[in-house]
C-alpha cells in the first residue's frame, strides 16, 4: 500500500490530535469533523478497507471495536455511531482501513 495520510500520521511526519495510541491501533480527531465528536480509529497495520482483511486480521479487527470502547468509555459517550465505508461508492475518502465514532447530536437512519 503506498503512504497516504494516515501512514504519515502513524509515522509522526504529520501532527494530528491523537486521542488514543497502543502497538496496534491509533485515534485522533477527525480534521472535517461530521459531528461535535469525530474520532477516527486506524490501525497501524496497513490495510486498504475492510474488504482487504483476511483471516489473520481477525484479532486485530476486534481490537480496534475494543479501543472504540475504551475511548467512548474514558470520554463518557454513552450514544454513538461507528462506521466504516469501504471503497470510494461508500464514501471511502482515505484507503487506510479507520473507524469513525461520531456523538453529540442526533442521526437519522437511514444514513446517507
Amino acid at each position: 500500500m503506498s503512504n497516504n495520510i494516515f501512514q504519515d500520521i502513524i509515522d509522526k511526519k504529520i501532527p494530528a490530535e491523537i486521542i488514543y495510541e497502543d502497538d496496534l491501533a491509533l485515534a485522533f480527531n477527525d480534521i472535517s469533523p461530521q459531528a461535535p465528536i469525530h474520532i477516527l480509529v486506524i490501525p497501524k497495520k496497513p490495510i486498504t478497507k475492510l474488504s482487504a482483511s483476511d483471516d489473520d486480521d481477525q484479532k486485530l479487527l476486534g481490537h480496534l471495536l475494543l479501543v472504540v470502547k475504551k475511548i467512548t468509555s474514558d470520554k463518557n459517550i454513552s450514544d454513538y455511531r461507528v462506521a466504516i465505508n469501504n471503497g470510494a461508492e461508500a464514501g471511502q475518502t482515505v484507503f487506510h482501513l479507520h473507524l469513525h465514532i461520531l456523538a453529540g447530536r442526533t442521526f437519522g437512519w437511514p444514513t446517507g
